[in-house]
């Protein structure tokens, strides 16, 4: 990784060339060929897609908490200051590296309720009926954030409950000033205008208003008191289960007691020298990040250029045969037998890369799961932390939709999360995100749907990096894995690797989604190689953003962060 300018997200540098460098002494940090630059620090670092939220845990490390002290504290205040994803009804992903170089992988994914049938949400015509899988209470899932949240803090954690809580506690309770952002957020989601409790709690705020959610607060402070009873028992279970009741809604009293946090064993990988731990299933976002880095790692990209369309084209068939393989083989690995050291083998995806053709595109129709493995024996938030021993947390959490369901639990103030509709409620049919999924994520009950959430820890030599993830859907596994090749491939800082355009593709529908900034010219030699590319009504190529990846990492002596610019309201920082 290339050295770092000294310095906040502001900063000047001398106009002075290279060759006439006065002091060059100062080469060791100043980085004069970067654009962007991180911010850096010697006792910590957060990066989240909120700013208040990121405080609050640059707080508990100044306070003498650790990376996961202060990512229990981010993943609550959230909840509180970024209702659209931030969540206790939802569930996610943790990964954690120790000093000693020790990977963990939390899986406090959302299950689905004891009730929950294969075929539930299909209607009598036998498609899927979206509105019931999707806005309806009994799109829910049984809750995994808090468990998962206080596993974390109970395992690996210093502090209290209430250390890490109450600061989430207090700002639900003396509430907050709306940003535009949030306002504009909040005015758009037309998903909340069906329950009247969703409208009592977020509707109508403008840019400048104070935000109180009183019974949000008493919620988190129930869980300062009672830990994880606070939420999966007593007021507030009642009160889940009073909401269920309201509109057919499946969660039960036993599913939210039944439900349990699971450490799983990462998936890794090598590229160039570094090591490469992301969740594993069941995200999907670990073996295919791993799988396609394997493809790629077998082209010489340096003599591409970055983005050029030599490099994109291989990435877009790197991206369109993992995708493939998503659809059938990723699903809960306590319920399907997951082939992870197959799909992540070198020998796999040597086999993968003999199949692409340099000088044009694949069509999707033409490429299917791999049927010859080797044998073996969205809406979301992130956010990266890293303390001053090198302990490093990368989060991903969702309630999957923006705003979730629209549902909010009547009294107790959050929203209910609608991540039913990521398991195949028909094998086959695309849901929410365009994804296509099989018989290894059909709906069952106590099973965790497929996710795309991917969480990602960076190391060289035992040392973190890099602790890296994006919200973004589908789009997830794309977005991240560009912004670690950023890092590893491209020799990028971490401010520079988040900066960048991104591109995007998932085999069905075939096409390839850009970023601005993408040159035209680029565009066109692609498109001349017969890659597609979705179109506006005037027939210009459409632009979309992709991801908001939120990093922080280690250059030396330095700690490093940034939050991705595509998000108004993020921030990185140290204590």
């Amino acid at each position: 990784m290339k050295h770092l300018l000294l310095a906040a997200s502001v900063c000047f540098l001398p106009m002075v060339s290279m060759a006439a460098d006065p002091n060059p002494a100062a080469r060791a940090f100043y980085q004069y060929d970067a654009i962007h630059q991180p911010i850096l620090s010697k006792d910590g670092m957060v990066s989240a897609q909120d700013a208040i939220a990121a405080q609050v845990g640059a707080d508990i490390l100044r306070r003498g908490g650790n990376a996961v002290d202060a990512a229990v504290a981010v993943g609550f205040a959230l909840a509180v200051t970024h209702p659209q994803a931030g969540n206790i009804g939802g569930g996610g992903f943790m990964m954690l590296a120790e000093p000693d170089g020790h990977v963990r992988a939390i899986d406090f994914r959302e299950q689905a309720p004891a009730s929950a049938t294969r075929d539930m949400y299909l209607g009598t015509d036998g498609n899927v009926d979206n509105e019931k899988a999707q806005f309806s209470r009994a799109s829910a899932g049984v809750p995994g954030s808090v468990a998962g949240l206080l596993h974390a803090l109970d395992s690996h954690g210093t502090m209290t409950r209430r250390q890490v809580i109450g600061p989430a506690a207090a700002l639900a309770d003396r509430g907050f000033i709306v940003s535009p952002a949030l306002a504009q957020s909040l005015a758009s989601a037309g998903s909340l205008n069906a329950d009247e409790s969703s409208l009592d709690y977020f509707g109508g705020y403008e840019a400048g208003d104070r935000l109180r959610q009183r019974d949000l607060a008493k919620t988190l402070k129930r869980i300062i008191a009672q830990g994880r009873d606070g939420f999966y028992k007593g007021k507030t279970a009642d009160l889940i289960i009073a909401e269920m009741a309201q509109g057919n809604g499946l969660i039960t009293r036993d599913d939210l007691a039944a439900y349990e946090v699971v450490e799983r064993e990462p998936v890794t990988g090598t590229y160039k020298g570094y090591t490469v731990a992301a969740m594993p299933p069941p995200s999907s976002g670990g073996v295919h990040m791993v799988q396609m880095m394997n493809m790629l790692e077998g082209y010489d990209l340096a003599a591409d250029g970055h983005n050029s369309a030599a490099y994109l084209h291989k990435l877009i068939e790197a991206m369109r045969r993992a995708y493939a393989d998503r659809s059938a083989y990723l699903g809960d690995p306590d319920f399907v037998e997951v082939p992870v050291a197959a799909l992540t083998s070198r020998d796999y995806a040597d086999r993968l890369r003999g199949t692409i053709d340099l000088t044009a595109s694949s069509r999707s129709v033409d490429i299917r799961p791999g049927t010859e493995l080797p044998h073996e024996s969205v809406n979301t938030t992130h956010y990266s932390v890293i303390d001053d021993d090198g302990r490093a947390v990368s989060v991903t959490y969702t309630l999957n939709f923006s705003f979730g369901s629209g549902y909010s639990v009547d009294g107790a103030g959050f929203l209910l999360n609608n991540e039913m509709d990521d398991f195949s409620a028909k094998p086959g049919s695309p849901n929410g995100y365009g994804l296509i999924g099989g018989e290894a994520n059909k709906i069952e009950p106590r099973k965790r749907p497929l996710s795309s959430m991917t969480p990602t820890i960076v190391m060289k030599d035992g040392k973190v990096v890099l602790a890296t993830g994006s919200p973004g859907g589908s789009t997830i596994i794309t977005s991240v894995m560009q912004a670690v090749l950023n890092v590893v491939e491209w020799d990028m800082n971490t401010a520079e690797s988040l900066h960048a355009p991104r591109i995007h593709h998932q085999w069905l529908p075939d096409v390839v989604v850009v970023e601005p900034g993408i040159s035209p010219d680029t565009l066109q030699i692609l498109e001349q190689m017969g890659h597609q590319f979705p179109r506006d009504e005037d027939g210009a190529i459409s632009r979309s953003t992709l991801g908001l990846v939120n990093s922080v990492g280690r250059d030396g002596d330095w700690l490093t962060g940034a939050s991705d610019p595509r998000a108004p309201d993020s921030l990185a920082v140290g204590p």
